[in-house]
């Protein structure tokens, strides 16, 4: 037993600095634009449209709005996705040319007015509210920040054992497992734009690595912290390896 010491220790400080770490990211979010279908979007970047709709929590394709982000996984950087024609998109109204005039020049052609392409949303370097959404429902027991002699790198929030956890937006499994102390269960996605969501003191966790969920997906249940405290869950949100008050990117 003595010799597999040495080896927990290294698996220790493995997840610890996976834990702390920014890893490649592994997907973005595309943007819908007027016209887009999902069908076009998973056909442009390569991936089944019944898996993009699962991901992204998407029941009816024909529900898909303009504005509305959906995460590809396993994308590097956005494309153009070709608009189809679609009825619920009406065609501007052009005027009907008039009648030629014998004996009459041609007047000159107007000169159409440029119209340019909707600009692609810029990545903001402050919070956007509602990014994220709460993984659980109950009291906040632990704020972020310095509370008293203790520094917290997340929040924590009471709910009855054995309580639902779900995803606080799509991404994909990079951690489940309880090798990290202090943690319990844990489990770790990591989301575009270099965004990573921490869970911990799960009784269970449902998920395992390199699956992808969907934003709102069951992941874990939740559990007791390791201190012996009341029941509760332990939820993180990262950029990089700095910490950030999950509070502002909540709705």
């Amino acid at each position: 037993m003595l010799r597999c010491v040495p080896i927990m220790n290294l698996l220790v400080l493995f997840c610890s600095l996976l834990l702390m770490a920014g890893c490649a990211s592994t997907g973005i979010y595309h943007t819908v634009q007027p016209g887009q279908t999902l069908y076009r979007i998973a056909k442009t970047y390569g991936i089944e449209e019944d898996r993009l709709a699962r991901i992204n929590g998407i029941r009816d394709p024909t529900q898909l709005k303009a504005s509305q982000r959906l995460f590809i996984p396993g994308a590097t950087h956005t494309l153009r996705v070709p608009a189809t024609s679609s009825p619920a998109v009406s065609a501007p109204v052009r005027p009907s040319p008039a009648p030629p005039v014998a004996q009459r020049k041609p007047a000159p052609a107007a000169k159409q007015p440029t119209v340019a392409s909707p600009a692609p949303a810029a990545v903001g370097t402050g919070p956007e509210k509602g990014l994220f959404i709460w993984p659980a429902r109950g009291k906040l027991l632990s704020k972020f920040g310095k509370q008293g002699q203790k520094v917290y790198k997340g929040i924590e929030i009471g709910v009855p054992k054995g309580s639902a956890v779900l995803a606080a937006a799509s991404g994909k499994v990079i951690y489940s497992g309880n090798a990290i102390p202090g943690y319990g269960n844990l489990v770790i996605l990591e989301h575009s734009d270099s965004f990573f969501s921490v869970y911990g003191y799960n009784q269970e966790n449902l998920v395992k690595m390199d699956d992808y969920v969907g934003q709102g997906d069951k992941i874990a249940l939740s559990g007791l912290p390791p201190s012996g405290q009341s029941a509760r869950l332990h939820f993180e949100i990262r950029r990089g390896k700095s910490a950030v008050n999950p509070i502002l990117y909540l709705p």
